[in-house]
């Protein structure tokens, strides 16, 4: 296998890890915070339901992957791995940041950002973007906040009139959250390992081992926990009772499976903190807008960072 090839495997496996630890956490919080589940509990949860979604991802919703995959079109086939490199970095270094302050950030973002800097740093002959590809990625983008908000407060409304055991309704929807973060990020990164192969004129490598690989990874990553992530978003954002977080889950759920079947690759961040703030009751303004804010610095600081890095390793 060529060395650079091997490298951003590396760099995308990190990523997978840095986003099972810092991204994850977000589809166990409400479950935690509204009460239904204890921490180490729900982290177990977590990361064999996501270890079960990012493996079955590309069997059931293969159009994520190929939509991730056809961003960007490089036609120098060194440059663009250098460039793969650059964008990798970007991300572990902004996830890891923001996790030190307990910020839930969107790996889905920071890997838009990422490419979006190496491709500048590389100029307009050394890589072309899929408008098409970007319509579809940015879309699902902009329609997580409205659709998650929207999808939990129906649910909520209905669950008011109705009665469940909603401790065991929320147990179960946390696993499906999980479940579901691993559908839609799993495919994304494979994505990259397999745009890998391709630029460095490797034959392809075989499907199912690497989806395991990154099916474990973001298991491994899933598992290190991400506590100050779930107390921001499941105790600090919104106040919820087991029947709120259900509607949140379940809202969230909801949006995340249409996305998936659609092709349209959503940021299960933006999704469930958009659903904890439809469904739960006195939200915090102060934390929403932290959370905003570190979402409006990924797109400018992870772009920056990747086309300091390309035009750094390009110039050595």
């Amino acid at each position: 296998m060529n060395v650079t090839i091997f490298l951003i495997r590396l760099l995308v496996l990190a990523v997978i890890f840095v986003n099972g630890w810092t991204d994850a956490p977000n589809a166990i919080a409400t479950a935690v915070g509204s009460g239904a589940m204890g921490f180490r509990r729900a982290a177990a949860l977590a990361a064999v339901c996501n270890f079960a979604g990012a493996a079955l991802a590309c069997l059931l919703f293969p159009a994520v992957a190929a939509t991730v995959s056809s961003l960007v079109t490089f036609p120098h086939p060194q440059a663009a791995l250098t460039a793969l490199c650059a964008a990798m970095l970007s991300i572990v270094a902004w996830a890891v940041a923001a996790w030190r302050f307990g910020l839930p950030t969107s790996e889905s973002h920071a890997l838009l950002a990422g490419l979006s800097g190496a491709a500048l740093a590389l100029g307009g002959s050394g890589a072309a973007l899929n408008g098409a590809a970007w319509a579809r990625t940015l879309t699902g983008l902009a329609l997580s906040l409205p659709a998650g908000a929207l999808a939990a407060r129906t649910f909520r409304g209905w669950l008011d009139r109705h009665t469940c055991n909603a401790i065991a309704w929320q147990r179960r929807a946390a696993g499906a959250m999980a479940l579901l973060h691993g559908v839609q990020d799993g495919q994304k990164f494979l994505a990259l390992m397999l745009m890998a192969d391709d630029l460095g004129g490797a034959a392809p490598s075989p499907a199912l081992p690497l989806l395991i690989l990154t099916a474990s990874t973001m298991a491994a990553g899933t598992a290190m926990g991400g506590r100050p992530i779930v107390e921001k978003v499941g105790s600090q954002l919104a106040v919820l009772t087991p029947k709120e977080g259900l509607a949140a889950d379940a809202g969230a759920g909801l949006v995340l499976a249409v996305g998936a079947a659609l092709g349209l690759p959503l940021s299960t961040t933006h999704v469930k903190v958009a659903a904890v703030c439809g469904a739960g009751r006195q939200p915090n303004l102060r934390a929403a807008g932290q959370i905003a804010g570190a979402w409006l610095l990924t797109f400018p600081c992870c772009g920056a960072l990747s086309f300091a890095l390309t035009r750094l390793m390009l110039a050595g």
